[in-house]
């Protein structure tokens, strides 16, 4: 059984002959052309974490005293660095349908590693919030992130692959608050700078690892399973089998209950197909039935939609059901990573800013097993039912567990270290889990879309954080009764949008 598992995170996968996506996650072997995509759409996703979220963990003190910063000073920059991220992330959503994945993630993190290496040049509050602004702009590489990984992955471990990527890459956030008190703290104690000086070399860390991934992404990466993204619809001609006349017009064959040629993404009819240059309808399987085959082809082509059908997709009710949910999970993430240092530090007045930045950090590093998990529970139970529903579900109940936690800590506000550190680790499991159900079910919403799906659940996600960073901004320092008030926005919104259909009536499963 071990054995087998192993070999699973380490062979090449066993390919989908329809569609060329892994049945399989071969973790550990980054040589394999499936192995190495996820590689790096976790690891570009961590290393923007260095930079996008290196600035809280040196807020708490050395930079907020070196540059006389108010709260209201801190607490305006990390709405800013969401902000950046939120619109960045709607813009990629569309790119990544357009160019690709592969192209928009190196595109967005060679364009925020350069403002990072120009930390060294703010001298004031406002030259802070200017920079952190266009260092926000990391944040809005998850959704190349995901688009990418769903690109490459059958729909049933999707949700796992998602969720793996996603969560590693999350934990960026948690290994930050480790990563930058450390090189602060060596170039002060072994190299003699000055704490002026220190904290702004050490920006240049991130900048030199970011630039890096993203030379890896160029160079030893593709687009999709089958090559450029030009090229992505070559698995249809590949799997064509001209000699046994199996070849079937979508517009000859009925479907139930949807239309029968729907003219946007909604529907892809042969002609349309043939139009983004794929040289056969559809092709059928001899093991497989005629719908099937059209099934599979209207959810496996991505195409690039006009502004009037990318409209339709974004503000459908479907891809709100999986916003919504996002805004109050990833959002709770966002702002509760900017302040729990200062939370710590406040609640218990003996730790100073490394040791409180360190447990804070555990908050994100959780990400590494909680949010793969939602994903991984959200498959099994889509391959036992059959239905995308039953993510849906899992989704709604982990979003209702998760304010409850937020209102029990905001409630009780804890003075005790040990109910504090763990009512935050149950906040984190169902918070961070909820993110990964969240990827598992928006590859089934708007297949054919599904950058400007992810681009508007993953700016969602952002919207929350900025809202909720208000929260915590005119509360000040009264951080559990923050806590409280997202924790109740969060019940509430979940219960909202739990009752709307994860699929469009006229989409296919």
């Amino acid at each position: 059984m071990v054995a087998n598992f192993f070999k699973l995170l380490v062979a090449s996968p066993e390919v989908n002959p329809g569609n060329r996506k892994a049945k399989s996650i071969p973790v550990l072997n980054p040589f394999d052309q499936y192995g190495r995509v996820f590689f790096f759409s976790w690891l570009g996703f961590m290393v923007a974490f260095l930079s996008w979220y290196a600035f809280p963990p040196l807020l708490t003190v050395t930079i907020k005293k070196d540059l006389h910063m108010t709260q209201a000073d801190v607490a305006n920059s990390n709405i800013v660095a969401l902000l950046a991220t939120l619109l960045v992330r709607f813009i990629a959503g569309p790119l990544c349908d357009r160019f690709g994945p592969r192209l928009v993630f190196v595109g967005l993190l060679l364009c925020g590693a350069i403002p990072t290496a120009m930390a060294g040049l703010v001298t004031n509050p406002k030259g802070l919030i200017a920079l952190r602004f266009f260092v926000g702009i990391l944040g809005g590489t998850f959704v190349p992130c995901q688009v990418w990984c769903t690109g490459f992955f059958d729909k049933k471990i999707v949700g796992t692959a998602n969720s793996l990527a996603g969560g590693w890459g999350n934990s960026g956030g948690g290994i930050t608050y480790f990563v930058m008190p450390a090189i602060y703290d060596a170039l002060v104690t072994s190299q003699g700078l000055t704490s002026h000086k220190a904290w702004r070399v050490a920006y240049i860390v991130p900048f030199i690892i970011i630039t890096a991934v993203a030379l890896g992404m160029v160079f030893l990466c593709e687009d999709t399973p089958t090559g450029k993204w030009s090229e992505r619809h070559l698995w249809l001609t590949e799997a064509a089998t001209p000699s046994n006349g199996n070849i079937v017009d979508i517009n000859s064959v009925g479907n139930s209950g949807g239309p029968s040629s729907p003219p946007s993404v909604y529907g892809i009819t042969a002609v349309d197909v043939e139009k983004k240059g794929v040289q056969t309808p559809s092709v059928i399987d001899k093991n497989a039935s005629t719908l099937e085959q059209i099934d599979l082809l209207k959810a496996e082509i991505v195409i690039a939609p006009t502004h009037k059908e990318a409209m339709r997709v974004a503000l459908s009710l479907s891809t709100m059901a999986v916003a919504i949910p996002y805004a109050c999970s990833f959002g709770s993430e966002l702002a509760i990573n900017s302040i729990l240092g200062a939370y710590y530090a406040a609640r218990f007045h003996h730790m100073g800013q490394t040791k409180s930045g360190q447990w804070a950090a555990m908050f994100g590093l959780l990400n590494v097993i909680c949010r793969p998990a939602g994903g991984f529970f959200a498959d099994v139970l889509y391959r036992a039912t059959g239905t995308v529903w039953s993510k849906k579900l899992l989704l709604t109940f982990l979003g209702l567990v998760m304010g409850a936690f937020q209102v029990a800590i905001g409630l009780s506000d804890p003075s005790d270290e040990t109910t504090m550190f763990g009512l935050m680790a149950g906040l984190a499991f169902f918070l961070e889990a909820c993110n990964g159900a969240n990827f598992a079910v928006v590859p089934h919403v708007h297949p054919y879309a599904n950058g400007i799906v992810s681009g508007i659940v993953g700016g969602f996600g952002n919207l929350g954080g900025i809202l909720f960073a208000i929260v915590f901004r005119y509360n000040g320092s009264q951080y559990g009764k923050s806590m409280w008030i997202i924790g109740v926005v969060s019940i509430a919104a979940n219960l909202a949008v739990g009752w709307i259909g994860p699929v469009p009536k006229n989409m296919y499963v």
